[in-house]
């Protein structure tokens, strides 16, 4: 390594606003620790008082004495096990169905071991302790991270919502793929549209709600609710659609003075690629109605070449093509 990398190294290593991430990263995390420390051996705690009618004073010595003298074993279990199932250096802010199955998994374990523990070491417990505790854990363990996303959700929206949308879209496609737009949607900071109503020939659908959205009724229904809801974009997310089943409706939606785009294809919903982003204008072939005809070009230049060629009706389409 030279005296330059060395140099970019430890600029690298002294970054202020790396160093000030981990430190942020570090905070939270040993909050998290006394957080659950306290809530695991509590949540046991809670279980034993609701026993005995909420009154503390009713738990018999034997059990208020081998739940203390389990509590440091346990508090040291639980660490590992959250350690283990990366609980501490999760970003909560992201949370999702693969960090509920951790936290999950991570009680499930923690509450055998517990059920275990105390019952071999010291004693057998009440039934309701090895039931309500395990139950009390789980809820407050899951509660203070995923709560953490939801009020970032809730402010993110709460300021959306106070900025004026730049356009009022109707989303065709009530399915998973509308669905994929939706939380795209929420999760843009940079994108102002807003979703106001959805499309879709299902009737079962009809007078429900897709994340808050109403669906207002089908494909006949889309030149009436354009006026009722003021949109200005219209928005097509049946990636799974037929040329034809696209060319129906687009030829509905093109009778309005609306801006139209949608999914290219089935591709985007297999890969997960369902955002905003991948949202494209309508061109002409998806109004054919099927596959495009794509002509061989190399035969065509055989066909034309040295020759002189007269061109009939040149001012029409196919003309100005050729």
């Amino acid at each position: 390594m030279d005296a330059q990398d060395q140099k970019n190294g430890t600029r690298r290593s002294f970054n202020p606003r790396r160093r000030a991430g981990l430190e942020h990263w570090h905070v939270i995390a040993f909050l998290l620790v006394f957080y659950d420390l306290a809530v695991v051996n509590g949540a046991y705690l809670l279980a034993l008082w609701f026993r005995f009618d909420c009154q503390f004073s009713r738990i018999p010595d034997v059990y208020f004495n081998d739940w203390i003298h389990f509590l440091p074993i346990y508090s040291l279990l639980c660490l590992a096990v959250f350690w283990g199932f990366r609980l501490y250096q999760t970003i909560w802010r992201f949370a999702s169905f693969s960090e509920l199955v951790r936290v999950t998994l991570a009680c499930l374990i923690t509450a055998v071991l517990h059920a275990v523990g105390i019952t071999l070491i010291f004693g057998r417990m009440p039934v309701s302790y090895y039931i309500v505790g395990p139950l009390i854990q789980f809820l407050l363990v899951l509660g203070i991270r995923f709560s953490y996303r939801f009020v970032l959700l809730m402010a993110r929206q709460t300021e959306k919502g106070k900025e004026p949308a730049s356009g009022r879209v109707m989303l065709i496609g009530g399915g998973s793929s509308g669905q994929m737009i939706l939380q795209d949607l929420h999760r843009a900071e940079t994108v102002r549209d807003r979703v106001l109503c959805i499309i879709d020939d299902n009737p079962n659908k009809w007078g429900r709600y897709v994340d808050g959205v109403p669906v207002v009724g089908g494909r006949e229904d889309i030149l009436t609710m354009v006026k009722k809801y003021r949109i200005d974009k219209i928005w097509l997310a049946i990636p799974s659609a037929t040329a034809e089943q696209k060319r129906d409706i687009l030829n509905i939606c093109g009778e309005t003075d609306c801006e139209l785009k949608q999914l290219p294809g089935m591709y985007q919903l297999l890969t997960g690629q369902i955002t905003v982003s991948a949202m494209k204008n309508v061109s002409v072939e998806d109004l054919l109605g099927r596959e495009p005809i794509r002509a061989d070009m190399e035969e065509v230049f055989d066909f034309v070449h040295n020759k002189v060629v007269m061109v009939t009706g040149g001012g029409r389409s196919i003309g100005s093509e050729l």
